[in-house]
This record gives C-alpha cells, sequence and structure tokens, in this order.
C-alpha cells in the first residue's frame, strides 16, 4: 500500500512538473492539476477499496499521513486557481488589499483549528484511533462539514483536516510571495515612467486578443495577458470578452485598430523614407 501511494505522488508531480513548464500561467497550471489530481485520487480510492487494510495501524497511517499529500494537493490548486481567477485589476493597493484578504482566511482556520492543529504538529498519537479509522466520529472533536459530504468508505473523520494544514502551508507561502512581488513590481514600477492608453478600451482588448491570438506571449491566457496591460496602463478593462463578442458582431471592418495601426505605422515609413 506503502509502495503505490509512493508512487502515485511520484507520478502525480512529474505530470504537474511537465505541466508548470508547459504553461506560463498559473491559472491553466492549476486547472490541469486539479484534473490530474482527480484522476489520481480516484486511482487511489479504487486500490485502497480493493486491497483494504491489514490492520488498524495500517488504516490510521493510511488516512493520517498517506491520503493528505495527495488530498493537499487538490486542495492547494483549487485555492490557487480560485484566488488567481478572483485577483481584482488595478494597482498594487487593491492586489495587496486581495491578498492579504486570503492570507486571513489561513489564520482563521487556524484559530477554528488550534487544537487539532497542535495534536497534528507535535506528532501525537492518543486520539488516532478516533481521527483516523473510517466509521468513527465525534461532534464534540471539530469536525468539517466537508465529511458528512465525504465517502465513508473512503474518509475518515480528521484526514481531510489534515490535507487541509498541509496545503494551508503550501498557499500561505505562495501568497506571501505574490504580495513581496507586488511590493517589488510597484517599487520598480516608481523608475518608470508612466505612459498612459489613450486610445478606448474597446481598442485596447482589440489588440489583446490580437497578440494572443497570434501567441505572441506563448502560452499565457487571456485573462493574464489582459490583467498585464491593466496593471501597465493603471486600467480596467471590465468584461473584455463581452467586448470581445460585440468586436465579432461587427458587420464591417471588426479590426478597426488594427487596421489603423498599420495604417499608422506605413505613413511613418514613408514620411520618413521622403526626408
Amino acid at each position: 500500500m506503502e509502495n503505490y501511494c509512493s508512487d502515485k505522488l511520484i507520478q502525480l508531480d512529474k505530470e504537474i512538473n511537465e505541466i508548470t513548464r508547459e504553461y506560463n500561467s498559473q491559472i491553466l497550471v492549476s486547472e490541469s492539476a486539479i484534473k490530474i489530481i482527480v484522476k489520481g485520487l480516484n486511482d487511489l480510492k479504487k486500490f485502497i477499496l480493493e486491497k483494504g487494510f491489514t490492520n488498524e495501524e495500517e488504516e490510521i497511517y493510511f488516512f493520517k499521513f498517506l491520503k493528505p499529500k495527495i488530498v493537499a494537493k487538490l486542495i492547494y490548486y483549487n485555492t490557487i486557481y480560485k484566488v488567481e481567477t478572483k485577483r481584482p485589476y488595478g494597482g498594487r493597493k487593491n492586489v495587496k488589499k486581495y491578498l492579504d484578504t486570503e492570507l486571513s482566511k489561513i489564520k482563521r482556520y487556524f484559530d477554528s483549528n488550534m487544537e487539532f492543529y497542535k495534536y497534528y504538529r507535535t506528532n501525537s498519537t492518543y486520539l488516532d484511533h478516533k481521527y483516523f479509522i473510517r466509521g468513527k466520529h465525534e461532534i464534540k472533536l471539530g469536525l468539517d462539514s466537508f465529511y458528512f459530504e465525504a465517502d465513508h468508505n473512503f474518509s475518515t473523520s480528521h484526514d481531510f483536516k489534515i490535507a487541509k494544514i498541509i496545503a494551508n502551508d503550501l498557499i500561505q507561502i505562495y501568497l506571501e510571495d505574490q504580495i513581496k512581488l507586488t511590493d517589488e513590481f510597484s517599487q520598480n514600477s516608481k523608475l518608470v515612467p508612466k505612459i498612459e492608453w489613450t486610445e478606448s478600451k474597446t481598442a485596447l482588448t482589440e489588440l489583446i486578443y490580437a497578440l494572443h491570438s497570434k501567441g505572441a506571449f506563448g502560452n499565457a491566457d487571456i485573462i493574464a495577458i489582459a490583467k498585464t496591460f491593466e496593471n501597465a496602463f493603471n486600467i480596467s478593462l471590465g468584461d473584455f470578452y463581452h467586448t470581445f463578442m460585440e468586436l465579432k458582431s461587427r458587420k464591417i471592418n471588426r479590426t478597426k485598430f488594427l487596421d489603423s495601426l498599420r495604417d499608422a505605422l506605413i505613413k511613418k515609413m514613408d514620411e520618413q523614407d521622403e526626408i
């Protein structure tokens, strides 16, 4: 059993690393990682339900140490996906406030589960027979609502909490790194002269979609590109997908801004040729 779980973890890490190298977008990485991990968990569940455990010690070990490592990955990437898809547009203050709020959620979870954190962090074992044996649970021991909806053939009252603790440690590191990057970007941007986008938001949306369609930023997704432009020009594009739909619905001249760019560049070249 332990060998199977170890091999499964190694395989998951390998596939996720390949995705990370392939995509330059945390959203796409997280989305793909979730699919891989869910499949891995389904395989693990099938294996456990077929093989079972030889004794309670083996069952406790699985639900306390093995399964949580995989579930933690699912919690982590699902949380990062939500964080990045909901990340606000705008300047450093808005982004930092948002990330700080996400960090505070980890603090609240810690505060509400402090006793179990102590139990886990100190490698205690005196309640393992209640926490990590299937079919045994006590309301007084503090249960997540998730437990009541889970498959009790593949869950105990507290294995999800272990996974949550592991994931929260990783999420905290990610959020703190993002805050640091935001601060560094803000400091660096102060050294660069501010420029203003004077064309319409529709024009900028047209440009962004053209660059994305061309693959000018590799595998970066459209949301990441749009946010980069919004941060660079301190502008909010709003529902830029809806704007793109309006561009598509134009009867004539669907690439009005791009055409004007081409005309302006050719005119500039012609003028310099005449000098």
